[in-house]
C-alpha cells in the first residue's frame, strides 16, 4: 500500500486571480487541491469507512494533538463537527452532502468558522475506482478562503487525514445482508435486551448475558459460548443508538483490550432492509487474524440468524 500526495497537486486561482475583493473589504484566496491515495481495500469497503459516521470519527482527526468532535454526522444530511486542540480556539466545520454514488462519487461542502468569524468554504469531490487488489481515492478541493494560512491548513489537514483513512479502511470489515422485513422490524430485535441475545452469534453458538442496556452509554457484557462449550467474553460499549444506524466498541470481555470499532446501518427500500456492518480493528494483526479464523463467514452467519429470527431467512 502506498500513501503518496499527487505530484500535480494544483494551486491555480480562480479566474485567473490570486485575490478578489470581498463584501466588508476582506480578502478571498483561491486554490484547487488534488489528493490520491492508493488504498488496500475493496472499493465498498473505502466507501464505507469514508462516509460511515463512526469509522469518520476515527481517521479524521490529522494529528494526536487534534481532538474531532462531530456535534452532528449523517451522511446525506449536513453534518457538524469541532476540531479541537489545547489552548486554541475550537474551528467549527460544516459539511453538506451534495451527492452520493455509492462506491463511486462523492460531493461535499465545508463551510469553517472560528469564534463566530467565516475562515473558509470549500466544494471537495472525491472518486472511487477499484485498482488491483485494491482502489483509488481521488480527492480535489475547491477552496476560497478568508484567512492566509487556510490553503496550507487545508493541505496538512487532509494530507494527515487521508493517510488515516488508507489505514483506517485497510483494517476494515464490512459485511452486508439484505432481510425481508421492514426496518422497524430489524431494529427492535437489534436493539430489544430480551431478542438480541436469542440470535447473536454465529451458527451454534449461544450468549449469556452478564448485564445489557441498550441505549446510548449504555452497555452489553455476555459470554459467547460455542458448539464444544467454549466461553469467548464480550463487552459491547454502546455511543450511539438510533433507528438507522448503531455505533459501538468490542472489548475483549468485561472491560478489556478494546478488539474493534464497529457500526450496523439499516436502509429500507420497498419492505426490506439492508443490514451493513462495519468494524474497524484496532491494529492491521488483529484484522488479518480475525479473516483467518472466518470473520467474515462467521459474521454472514450472524446475519442469517437475524433473518431466521425475522422469519425472513
Amino acid at each position: 500500500m502506498t500513501s503518496d500526495l499527487d505530484p500535480d497537486t494544483d494551486s491555480r486561482p480562480a479566474r485567473g486571480q490570486d485575490e478578489a475583493p470581498q463584501e466588508g473589504g476582506g480578502i478571498g484566496r483561491f486554490a484547487t487541491l488534488r489528493f490520491q491515495r492508493q488504498v488496500a481495500a475493496p472499493v465498498a469497503t473505502l466507501w464505507q469507512a469514508w462516509t460511515a459516521p463512526a469509522a469518520r470519527a476515527i481517521w479524521a482527526a490529522p494529528a494526536p494533538s487534534v481532538t474531532v468532535e462531530f456535534l452532528k454526522a449523517d451522511p446525506g444530511a449536513p453534518e457538524v463537527s469541532l476540531c479541537k486542540v489545547a489552548g486554541q480556539p475550537d474551528i467549527r466545520c460544516e459539511c453538506g452532502w451534495l451527492d452520493l454514488q455509492a462506491a463511486q462519487r462523492s460531493v461535499n461542502y465545508e463551510l469553517v468558522s472560528s469564534g463566530g468569524v467565516a475562515r473558509s468554504a470549500a466544494l471537495v469531490t472525491a472518486d472511487f475506482a477499484p485498482r488491483g487488489e485494491g482502489s483509488q481515492l481521488t480527492v480535489t478541493v475547491q477552496l476560497s478562503s478568508l484567512a492566509e494560512d487556510m490553503e496550507a491548513g487545508y493541505r496538512q489537514g487532509f494530507d494527515a487525514g487521508l493517510d488515516n483513512l488508507t489505514g483506517v479502511a485497510a483494517r476494515t470489515m464490512v459485511l452486508e445482508r439484505v432481510i425481508r422485513a421492514p426496518r422497524r422490524a430489524v431494529w427492535e430485535a437489534w436493539t430489544n435486551p430480551k431478542t438480541l441475545p436469542q440470535w447473536w452469534g454465529p451458527d451454534g453458538f449461544s450468549c449469556r448475558t452478564r448485564r445489557i442496556e441498550l441505549r446510548t452509554g449504555g452497555e452489553w457484557v455476555f459470554d459467547m459460548i460455542g458448539p464444544d462449550g467454549t466461553v469467548f467474553p464480550n463487552h459491547h460499549r454502546y455511543h450511539e443508538l438510533r433507528e438507522d444506524r448503531i455505533a459501538y466498541t468490542l472489548l475483549w470481555g468485561e472491560d478489556g483490550p478494546k478488539h474493534a470499532d464497529a457500526w450496523v446501518s439499516f436502509e429500507e427500500a420497498e419492505g426490506t432492509t439492508r443490514v451493513t456492518l462495519g468494524m474497524v480493528f484496532t491494529t492491521a494483526a488483529e484484522f488479518q487474524e480475525a479473516k483467518g479464523f472466518g470473520a467474515v463467514e462467521l459474521g454472514q452467519q450472524t446475519l442469517g440468524k437475524l433473518a431466521r429470527f425475522l422469519g425472513a431467512g
